[in-house]
């Protein structure tokens, strides 16, 4: 079996399509996944199932969550060794004055076109910086999500392709996860 990460974008914020987290194991379970494991509120999940391409396995996961809790939710999918792939290919990372509490990524359903990554960089002001590396925008925000320009600007709308973020620490947790698991 592989093991696979499910990112549900936009659940449980402000009050907006909430799901608890047990019901969504409980869901994801009844889908036919294996050792079904959420982290945090947000819609982080880790699971195994036979080898799929992750492109059906999340309109699979989206199917279920409409029928299920009557949401209309995106959800991006990795293998475990994509996410690895995402964690070792940060070109941020290594660099002495990066703070890892100000590292982000955006996972993309598919890689952007050149048009919409000379849109990414015309949005991206200092301090902030991006790189879009295949399905992957890797983000340094210095001054925080909240203080930044390029932020306040749907990345999904800019870059015309499905969109989730989620920070450095809960990219390595999922990661770690995944491991846990084999």
């Amino acid at each position: 079996m592989a093991i696979y990460i499910s990112m549900l974008r936009g659940i449980n914020v402000g009050g907006h399509k909430s799901i608890k987290m047990d019901q969504l194991r409980a869901s994801l379970e009844a889908l036919g996944l294996d050792q079904v494991k959420t982290y945090i509120q947000s819609g982080n999940v880790v699971f195994k199932t036979g080898k799929s391409s992750t492109l059906a396995l999340s309109k699979r996961i989206e199917e279920r969550i409409l029928t299920d809790f009557g949401h209309s939710v995106s959800v991006i999918s990795r293998t475990v060794d994509e996410m690895g792939n995402t964690i070792t290919g940060n070109p941020f990372a290594k660099q002495r004055e990066i703070d890892p509490e100000r590292l982000h990524v955006t996972f993309l359903s598919e890689a952007p076109a050149p048009a919409a990554l000379k849109r990414l960089a015309d949005l991206t002001t200092a301090p902030d910086q991006s790189r879009c590396l295949g399905k992957e925008i890797y983000l340094y925000l210095p001054n925080g999500v909240s203080e930044s320009r390029l932020m306040k600007n749907p990345l999904d709308r800019v870059l015309a392709v499905v969109t989730t973020t989620r920070n450095w620490k809960t990219v390595n947790t999922l990661h770690q996860m995944c491991l846990d698991c084999r």
